[in-house]
């Protein structure tokens, strides 16, 4: 009797950790340390001078490389976890949703490229709700090549517009450089918001039928 308690217990310890491992691992950190950086990149829009926004795109950078590291390490070191799957997206949504916000709310992003911002804003929440219809659905949604440089060509455009105005004192075309990079990603974006909303459509018609 003692012996199969032990062993019992035993193996409930086992579960927990392991549970604790897979959610407490390298590729898991940087997500969570995406999702913190959101409001430290907030508050660089409350500081008064350049290396306010020297700060914020430097936040920004190192979000973007750690959300290239977490996906390469979890796969690496066979670490992929239900809450890493979770927030992942999340994570990355969150942040260029308040980068947006920011760059928005102090002029950086004005006039016409508000809607280039919106397009964005749009088409994340959009891929978001399909996502979690097909899920339901048990239909993958993979990631295109189109998208994956929409994804980066987005993630430039707003590391130079945080720069800004600071930038600009270096090189006097960075916020240029920078909307032009951001409709170019507003363009793909509607293209693979539009591939996206077409194969969910495809498959509620086939479910219908």
């Amino acid at each position: 009797m003692s012996g199969q308690t032990g062993t019992a217990g035993t193996g409930v310890v086992g579960r927990r950790g392991a549970g604790r491992g897979r959610f407490v691992n390298l590729p898991n950190l940087l997500t969570f340390f995406r999702i913190l950086a959101i409001p430290a990149l907030v508050a660089c829009f409350f500081v008064h001078g350049d290396w306010g926004r020297w700060t914020a795109m430097w936040i920004f950078i190192a979000a973007g490389v750690s959300d290239f590291l977490d996906g390469y390490l979890a796969r690496a070191w066979e670490q992929q976890s239900a809450i890493g799957r979770m927030l992942d997206p999340i994570a990355d949504k969150l942040i260029v949703a308040a980068a947006l916000l920011m760059l928005a709310a102090d002029g950086t992003i004005a006039g016409w490229s508000l809607w280039a911002g919106v397009i964005i804003l749009c088409r994340e929440i959009l891929v978001s709700g399909l996502r979690e219809f097909l899920g339901t659905l048990a239909v993958p949604v993979p990631v295109t090549t189109l998208a994956k440089w929409k994804t980066v060509i987005q993630m430039v455009a707003i590391g130079f517009l945080l720069a800004g105005s600071a930038g600009d004192k270096i090189w006097p075309f960075t916020t240029l450089f920078g909307l032009t990079l951001l409709w170019i990603a507003a363009v793909f974006t509607l293209y693979t918001g539009y591939d996206y909303l077409r194969a969910a459509f495809g498959h509620v018609m086939t479910d219908e039928e």
